[in-house]
């Protein structure tokens, strides 16, 4: 009797699983808060050009794998190009899928759509993209140090 009650259970907790949303506000962990709010203001200041905004949450070691297939080495070569408006966008939609922590290192995986300005290159075109961003918390502060976005083929 036990046993079925158990198995009755755990078939109960798996269903429940398999409709109820994996990420609710409640079981967020307040790192996960954070990195969340973190990621939507790099995406505004990404969108608004806001220099200083990048320079605070990007880590002087900040690294690029980027969609145009090469390395952006520091945080200053990726805002100089924010600067130059070679990273123009008139829209920038964040999806994240994944937030994975261990301990002060969090790495977030998920796709983005965004459109370049006009003057942009390439310009007004929707591009769809997988990303992976990684933050690295020093005391209570989190910086991103990694980022690596490519073009989804087809898109």
């Amino acid at each position: 009797m036990l046993k079925k009650g158990l198995t009755g259970s755990l078939v109960s907790m798996v269903l429940a699983g398999l409709v109820a949303p994996v990420w609710t506000e409640e079981a967020m962990t307040a790192d996960e808060r954070a990195i969340r709010s973190l990621e939507e203001r790099q995406t505004i200041a990404i969108l608004t050009e806001d220099l200083a905004t990048l320079e605070q949450l990007w880590s002087e070691r900040f690294i690029v794998n980027n969609p145009q297939n090469g390395i952006s080495a520091t945080r200053d070569v990726v805002i100089d190009r924010v600067r130059r408006g070679l990273i123009r966008y008139s829209s920038y939609e964040e999806r994240i899928e994944e937030i994975r922590l261990w301990g002060d290192v969090a790495i977030v995986m998920g796709s983005e759509t965004v459109v370049p300005k006009r003057d942009a290159i390439p310009a007004s075109q929707p591009v769809n993209r997988r990303f992976t961003n990684i933050w690295l918390r020093s005391g209570s502060t989190w910086r991103a140090i990694a980022r690596h976005a490519n073009v989804i083929a087809g898109s």
